[in-house]
């Protein structure tokens, strides 16, 4: 699953993604310092892990993770091919989810692109843009379908009416995500078009160290104008973040931390946030070899969550045994946990739930 950062040139996006990931992109005081997009695999914090490996003492660990993609700043006149327009709109069709990062900060060192700060024009920008892509995608497939509907087809006159309530959406600004319609359109005419406004998005303010626990003026503007929208709103110092990133030193992490007023670094909210965002959830493996996070939709059942392991789990899956996490640290090991009571087993009508640690049964 990838989330895609997205931004105004010289918000903070590439300092973002180094913090994120191990790869350094460049980062520089111009406009179109990243031109190809930078993509970084980034471990996601969960303390649960580190508690198993305690219990089980494993001679490896593996975490969930996501993928993160560095796109290109987007300018004015993109969906026209302005800048680095339709090279930015294709790598972010390509992700999940969207981080769009705006600059809530004064500093007049570094450049703002459209000469001061105001990140709500900053992200009426960037909509517009996508809006205005999305648009011309809705326009071509509204083409097709009328030739159909006009033939009598049901399911044509069906979906030429989503399509309709689309455009009219979008031509009134509305991003598609915010654009009320039937749920089974959505499914069936909406979701397979992947238009860029229908994906979930998490709005990171870039903030100054003054502003990092409680944000600032421009933090409540983007709260205010995001209210309606289903979005999260995610408060983050960039430039701090870098230099904690920096040290490597675990104690002195949490001691700049901790004078600046934070108990975790942003970074890790951050992570845990885009999971979510792209609506995701963790089950567990624990045994001496490996104690593993592996990845699954909410709602996956558990001859799914095999076959995240391995696609012959699920076609052959028996039943899963299944420890709520809980019940793991209270009893200490699996023996005890038997000896509770506390091991279920599940068959193919289960709901993995979030934290859920299980073996599987199968045969093939």
């Amino acid at each position: 699953m990838k989330a895609g950062i997205v931004g105004l040139p010289n918000v903070g996006k590439s300092t973002l993604f180094n913090c994120l990931s191990n790869a350094k992109a460049q980062s520089a005081n111009f406009p179109f310092c990243t031109i190809e997009p930078n993509i970084g695999v980034v471990n996601v914090p969960d303390h649960r892990l580190e508690k198993l490996e305690s219990l089980v003492n494993p001679e490896r660990v593996l975490p969930a993770t996501v993928e993160i993609v560095d796109i290109a700043g987007l300018v004015k006149g993109a969906s026209k091919g302005e800048g680095l327009g339709n090279q930015f709109l294709g790598n972010i069709r390509e992700t999940d989810a969207i981080l769009h990062v705006l600059r809530c900060f004064d500093d007049e060192n570094v450049v703002h692109v459209d000469g001061n700060v105001n990140p709500i024009r900053d992200k009426e920008t960037i909509d517009i843009e996508l809006q205005l892509k999305d648009l011309e995608t809705v326009e071509k497939k509204l083409e097709k379908v009328k030739r159909a509907a006009k033939t009598g087809n049901k399911e044509a006159i069906k979906e030429q009416d989503a399509l309709l309530q689309l455009k009219s959406g979008l031509e009134e600004g509305k991003s598609v995500r915010g654009i009320q319609i039937n749920e089974d359109d959505r499914q069936d005419f909406v979701t397979p078009l992947q238009l860029i406004t229908d994906k979930p998005v998490l709005y990171v303010c870039n903030v100054d160290e003054s502003s990092a626990v409680s944000g600032n003026k421009y933090v409540d503007q983007v709260k205010e104008a995001v209210k309606d929208e289903n979005a999260e709103v995610l408060i983050l110092a960039v430039g701090i973040e870098a230099d904690i990133t920096e040290l490597d030193d675990y104690e002195e992490r949490q001691m700049f931390l901790s004078d600046i007023g934070l108990d975790e670094a942003g970074s890790a909210k951050l992570i845990r946030a885009a999971y979510k965002l792209l609506n995701q959830q963790t089950y567990f493996t624990a045994g001496v070899k490996e104690v593993r996070a592996w990845t699954i939709p909410v709602g996956a059942t558990a001859p799914q969550a095999a076959g995240v392991i391995h696609t012959d789990f699920e076609k052959g899956f028996i039943r899963a045994e299944v420890i709520a996490y809980d019940d793991y640290v209270t009893y200490g090991s699996e023996a005890k946990i038997k000896e509770a009571g506390k091991l279920k087993v599940e068959g193919k009508e289960y709901i993995v739930q979030d934290g859920d640690v299980m073996h599987f049964r199968f045969n093939v």
